[in-house]
């Protein structure tokens, strides 16, 4: 059976707090704090009401969300009150459904990027904002080394070399100049273009996907090329504190107690959270510090049994796998098909096809065609070396 005949279920867009999604543990609640940014009240506040209305057990996404998991439908309107005295609900279904939004966690109040965000963030809870599909969202990073450019976002606001601003889609290696008071309207309507393009039928589309069957974009998104970027943080010190790692981006309430003991949150896109003005780093159960370690390059969703569509486990496999990397290669366990976990290629991919079997994927996705078929869990190690 191969990875691509799993026939996963494409669901089309992401579970938000307003509109969970159903797992095999309950509830997927995610929340979708403004900014990235959770104070040690709100934060602690979140660890009350996982312990309280969920199983205590979270998830960092892709996006920088914070998602309670096991949350039953009876405790999710007492969920949703709580998340709502700590401001961190969206006024409307709508509202939480477009305002996608990553910004980079160096981030400072007042700066070119929060202010930007600001407006953005403002526009799309406005009724005539462009309603996109629930996976399309907007990265802003407006630092003189952009860090997000591998992070999921299908209309970036980045800075070039010269010092100038850029607003580009995703997928596309050029852009157009914005300033500070246009940005945020300039990603709006290349929002609306690409919804009066077709690149949402059905409410479902991704702007690099629109792209590569041919859409035409305004010129003036061929004004200049996109910026080159740096490198994402590691875990460990930075120069706006401490970069936590989170194994396989989860953590559990009294993890986020802990962090949040030291200072407030950053959430960021890379399994990683940053404990902001953090002098000295400290040992948090559930996290790590050091930028070496294998975990880095290990990718694993959830897995059987907590998700439905997963036919095996994944992080217990990725686990007993990842001392045998070689330097700089990653390793993917994936559940399904979907690889939801890493939607790029891997070095090595592991795709469940039941209790016990995957399908080994070299330099390629869950989705890809296999060079071995149905390798019992225990025989994984012998295939791997």
């Amino acid at each position: 059976m191969s990875a691509a005949s799993n026939a996963p279920i494409v669901k089309g867009w992401c579970p938000g707090a307003l509109r969970p999604m159903m797992s095999g543990d309950g509830l997927v609640v995610r929340i979708r704090a403004p900014f990235g940014y959770l104070s040690q009240e709100q934060a602690i506040g979140v660890a009350d009401l996982s312990d309280r209305y969920g199983s205590g057990q979270m998830d960092l996404s892709a996006r920088a969300n914070l998602q309670l998991r096991g949350v039953s439908e009876g405790n999710h309107p007492d969920l949703l009150s709580g998340l709502r005295e700590l401001n961190l609900l969206d006024p409307s279904l709508e509202v939480e459904a477009r305002r996608n939004i990553v910004m980079t966690p160096y981030w400072e109040i007042g700066d070119e990027t929060f202010r930007i965000a600001t407006r953005l963030n403002d526009a799309l809870q406005a009724e005539t904002a462009p309603q996109t599909p629930g996976k399309f969202g907007y990265a802003v990073d407006c630092s003189m080394a952009p860090v997000l450019g591998d992070c999921s976002a299908d209309i970036r606001i980045e800075r070039c070399e010269d010092g100038r601003l850029i607003c580009r889609p995703d997928g596309h290696a050029f852009g157009a100049w914005v300033t500070e008071n246009s940005a945020a309207q300039t990603a709006l309507e290349l929002a609306q273009w690409f919804l009066d393009t077709g690149g949402a039928p059905e409410n479902r589309g991704r702007m690099r996907a629109h792209l590569a069957k041919g859409a035409v974009l305004p010129e003036k998104f061929s004004e200049v090329p996109a910026p080159l970027g740096a490198a994402r943080p590691c875990p460990g010190m930075s120069e706006k504190g401490v970069f936590f790692g989170l194994e396989f981006g989860a953590l559990t309430s009294n993890t986020l107690r802990g962090l949040a003991s030291l200072g407030p949150l950053r959430l960021t896109p890379w399994r990683m959270i940053l404990v902001n003005s953090c002098t000295k780093p400290a040992e948090i159960p559930g996290t790590y510090l050091d930028p070496e370690t294998p975990l880095q390059r290990a990718f694993a969703c959830t897995g059987a049994p907590h998700c439905p569509q997963a036919l095996g486990p994944t992080r217990l496999v990725a686990r007993s796998l990842v001392s045998m990397l070689e330097p700089g290669q990653n390793l993917h366990v994936s559940g399904c098909a979907k690889g939801c976990a890493l939607p790029g290629k891997a070095d090595l991919t592991l795709c469940a096809t039941g209790p016990d079997r995957f399908d080994l994927i070299r330099n390629g996705r869950a989705s890809d065609t296999a060079a071995m078929e149905n390798i019992s869990a225990s025989a994984l190690p012998k295939y791997l070396s």
